[in-house]
């Protein structure tokens, strides 16, 4: 398979190189956080001039670096690779769970985290870190470095990365990812059946054995509940409270609290993401119900066994999902205006905007459509954007193929293949 140069994270830990905190490069299993570190950036600091030998790498879940889990031996290795001399040494420490005792873990004392904090003390260390499992999820290594960490998000391919290796055009690769997502090895799996597998057995033995051997979950039937539902209604409106009463229904007996604390075990996980719903025209956050996307949605399909292909919530997720990668802080708008009801008087009614998009003093307002066929689908599709009073850009992204164009009111309507493939695309 050929290297995807993956160059927005790698210009992500350039412009945090040696800034004096530890980088903690997170996400979701399998979407590389490894390889970024050990290989690609590893590359770039070498063609910087760095030395190999001012690269120090221990991958800690390796048989070969055990004796490297004891914190005392690490700190002593480290300190006697990095002391002596003015040169800037680089630690990459990858899986630092497995430096992690479950004594620990259970009393939160991690001597890991002293040690690491000492060595920023020296001017001449930069440290990078992962870690992910059902011991030490990435998250947690984020929260435990106490105002000293440094966060480098990783996602699983976006669609212009899959498609930089991907033999096939961009019809075919983009059916390729809506059916199977981004994670990067899926690009090595050749067959369907392969590839399907691949997916459906790392869910099972990988992202919810994580959930359940870290939680102490075990022999619990709700998690798998919990998981499926929020597969089939991607895009959807719910909160813990509406999916109680439906397991309940259903002669499941749980709670609210349960199952919120179920879905910030799979948001911890980075198997999905909340976006909250935020009131336009009021300019503040508004409470549940919420939705919730897939950080890939080949690991969603998986999950429903390929079943439930609905390419109008597949299509929200892939968008979702893009946002997220390029840096946006992404909401779910309400428009709160009002209209005469059937009986003539006046009532108070909502509309929804897909996507509110903010990342500094930028803002777009996005919907997501499978297709515009005529003028009263085009109607339906803008209706929110026409009541709202402000003048940031507005945006539907289609599946239907069309060229990039700007309707008579001035919203830009733009096929969903040149959205992702163009990084650009939001300024047309």
């Amino acid at each position: 398979m050929q290297e995807i140069k993956r160059e927005r994270y790698i210009e992500q830990l350039i412009a945090r190189r040696e800034n004096g905190s530890i980088k903690v490069i997170t996400g979701i299993r399998r979407c590389g956080k490894s390889y970024i570190l050990f290989n690609l950036y590893r590359d770039y600091l070498i063609s910087t001039g760095v030395r190999e030998s001012q690269i120090i790498a221990l991958a800690l879940d390796d048989e070969k670096n055990r004796k490297y889990r004891d914190v005392d031996v690490l700190y002593d290795y480290l300190t006697a690779a990095t002391s002596g001399n003015e040169k800037m040494y680089y630690i990459f420490l990858d899986e630092v769970q497995f430096a992690i005792t479950a004594e620990e873990m259970n009393s939160g004392d991690i001597r890991l985290y002293g040690v690491l904090n000492g060595l920023l003390r020296q001017r001449n260390v930069d440290i990078y870190v992962t870690g992910s499992n059902s011991k030490f999820l990435s998250s947690d290594v984020l929260t435990e470095f106490r105002g000293r960490g440094d966060e480098v998000r990783i996602y699983p391919l976006s669609f212009a990365e899959f498609m930089s290796v991907y033999d096939g055009d961009k019809y075919e690769g983009f059916d390729e990812y809506s059916m199977y997502g981004g994670l990067p090895l899926i690009l090595s799996r050749n067959s369907d059946e392969q590839k399907s597998k691949y997916l459906s057995d790392l869910f099972e033995e990988t992202y919810k054995k994580d959930v359940i051997d870290r939680y102490k979950l075990r022999g619990d039937t709700i998690l798998d509940n919990v998981v499926d539902i929020l597969a089939s209604s991607v895009g959807s409106l719910t909160n813990p409270s509406k999916l109680a009463d439906t397991f309940n229904s259903h002669g499941i007996k749980t709670n609210k609290n349960t199952i919120a604390a179920y879905i910030d075990y799979l948001k911890d996980a980075f198997i999905i993401s909340q976006a909250k719903r935020y009131d336009i025209k009021g300019k503040k956050y508004i409470g549940s119900p919420y939705k919730f996307y897939f950080t890939d949605v080949g690991l969603r399909n998986a999950r429903l066994n390929f079943r439930q292909q609905e390419q109008t919530h597949i299509l929200e997720n892939i968008i979702y999902n893009e946002l997220l990668v390029r840096g946006f802080n992404v909401d779910v708008g309400i428009v709160e205006y009002r209209k005469r009801g059937e009986n003539g008087k006046i009532v108070e009614t909502k509309a929804e905007v897909d996507f509110v998009c903010n990342k500094g003093n930028r803002r777009y307002y996005i919907q997501s459509a499978f297709a515009i066929p005529d003028k009263v689908k085009m109607e339906q599709e803008q209706a929110s954007f026409d009541r709202i009073d402000d003048s940031f850009k507005k945006i539907i992204i289609l599946q239907q193929h069309t060229k990039p164009w700007r309707n008579e009111k001035g919203y830009l309507i733009i096929n969903v293949i040149d959205f992702l493939l163009n990084s650009d695309s939001l300024e047309l």
